[in-house]
């Protein structure tokens, strides 16, 4: 048993990736006291190893305007857009306060940010710290700046279970071991839920865990039926299966071929485009990957892809690199209004947890980083004006078991029947799978009958305009329904 069974702060932060570690400096930064639960030890979440950058309208020839319309024309009219223009605006101020925090970005001598071209991007825009090691490079500082702040006390290698619910109310979240943490309001920044599939670009704990709390205390989850495949992962290589090619080197000139070495796909289109591109040409062909050419790319400019390469045997300066989509980004999660409010009282997400409608179908490349750091600022903000809790009894936390983790069997079924193409009887198969999350992504894509983004039906392949911008809502009985939101 802890020593300490209920620890008492202003806020709870479940998660130290971006979102959480960005959430908690800025509720500390206020004044407020923070625990923050990470499972893993700090710089080790799934953000560390983000390759994309962070998308903000800084150039001379960008603007609000051109940000939001590409970010729209990404998620192909699904987009909430007061969400998408929180995001288009606020951007910039948050690069510069990472700047102020002391993450340093990539630029050339005189101190101009080197700002880089990703898919779906009509501009450069795409701010990288040491080339694509920006994930790893920021959560190390901010991970460094969580430990010297005195605000914050940091449970490593503590898993949250359930959160602590009181007369309909969030009021805390309870860990697997026995402790629980009391807090006037809880941030659940836990990650998304790309690990559910076989073949995936995300760390094993990538499982939806977040989502999976805030559904049993009762909140709303959206648009589970989006799952963003990445289009070049590496594949068939022992050590690195699954190990994603950043888009920058795209953005940069590499190419894509296939087993005839012939180009075949816009490099630059957006993700869904260039995935369902490779996948149609892999089932033609039989072939299991296609050649992404890197030897027209500097490998100064990505020397982290390029060592890592180079470690498992390849070399992206002499010979095309075999990849193939893996799954890597679900547009989906808990449902929030714009400060990352759920819609259970006291209980927040923010990041790829959440849900504000702001990726649509298909979210645009790089606008991931900047949402963990513009909704986390806005969550941090609207959680501490949340009244304070009254439980004072160390009871009043219930025991909770372990969440469910699931099998490889769930894995599997995802990866074949809630892929880049799916049909109505896959998915209903998919309606009796054991783990609960599985069956909820099966109930979502089932409801929504067309094809949009990055949910490819084949039994309903067109995209139905009536259904432009309504989103797959899923409650507490697990029967979704479309919701239009703006």
């Amino acid at each position: 048993m802890p020593d300490e069974p209920v620890i008492s702060s202003d806020l709870a932060v479940v998660g130290a990736g971006a979102a959480g570690l960005y959430a908690a400096l800025n509720a500390a930064a206020a004044g407020a006291g923070v625990v923050l639960v990470s499972a893993t030890p700090l710089a080790q979440t799934a953000s560390y190893w983000a390759q994309g950058g962070i998308a903000a309208a800084l150039a001379v020839e960008d603007s609000f305007g051109r940000h939001l319309a590409d970010t729209e024309a990404a998620g192909r009219n699904l987009v909430r857009r007061s969400a998408a223009r929180v995001l288009a605006r606020e951007a910039p101020a948050r690069v510069r306060d990472l700047e102020e925090l002391g993450v340093r970005f990539d630029a050339d001598r005189r101190g101009v940010l080197a700002l880089g071209l990703e898919g779906g991007h009509s501009v450069r825009r795409v701010m990288h710290a040491g080339g694509s090691a920006t994930g790893r490079r920021i959560v190390r500082q901010l991970s460094a700046l969580v430990v010297d702040e005195p605000l914050i006390e940091v449970l490593e290698g503590a898993r949250a279970a359930s959160a602590w619910m009181h007369g309909g109310r969030c009021t805390g979240i309870v860990l697997e071991d026995g402790r629980s943490v009391c807090a006037r309001a809880t941030i659940l920044a836990t990650g998304g839920a790309a690990a559910l599939w076989a073949r995936t670009t995300n760390p094993p704990g990538s499982l939806g865990i977040g989502m999976s709390i805030a559904h049993a205390a009762g909140a709303q989850l959206a648009d589970l039926e989006f799952l963003q495949f990445h289009p070049t992962a590496v594949i068939g290589v022992a050590g690195r299966e699954g190990f994603l090619v950043t888009e920058a080197i795209r953005g940069e000139g590499a190419t894509l071929h296939g087993p005839d070495g012939e180009r075949f796909v816009d490099e630059l289109a957006p993700r869904d485009e260039v995935s369902r591109a490779i996948a149609a040409l892999l089932e033609a062909t039989g072939a299991t990957s296609v050649g992404l050419d890197m030897r027209g790319v500097d490998p100064a400019l990505f020397p982290n892809v390029v060592s890592a390469l180079q470690e498992a045997g390849l070399d992206p300066t002499r010979e095309p690199i075999p990849v193939s989509p893996a799954s890597h980004y679900m547009m989906g999660g808990v449902v929030t209004d714009l400060h990352g409010r759920s819609s259970v009282p006291g209980l927040y997400a923010v990041g790829e947890t959440a849900c504000t409608g702001l990726h649509g179908a298909n979210r645009l490349a790089s606008n991931s980083l900047s949402e963990c750091f513009v909704y986390g600022a806005r969550a941090a903000a609207a959680a501490l004006d949340e009244p304070p809790v009254a439980i004072t009894a160390p009871a009043a936390a219930p025991p909770a078991a372990p969440l469910e983790r699931p099998p490889r069997a769930t894995q599997e079924a995802l990866w074949r029947d809630a892929g880049i193409v799916r049909t109505r009887a896959r998915l209903e198969r998919l309606l009796d799978d054991p783990h609960p999350l599985a069956r909820l992504i099966a109930a979502c894509a089932l409801c929504r009958e067309e094809s949009r983004g990055a949910h490819q039906r084949t039994d309903f392949p067109a995209q139905d305009p009536a259904l432009d911008h309504h989103h797959t809502v899923i409650g507490a009985h697990d029967q979704p329904n479309a919701s239009r939101w703006s």
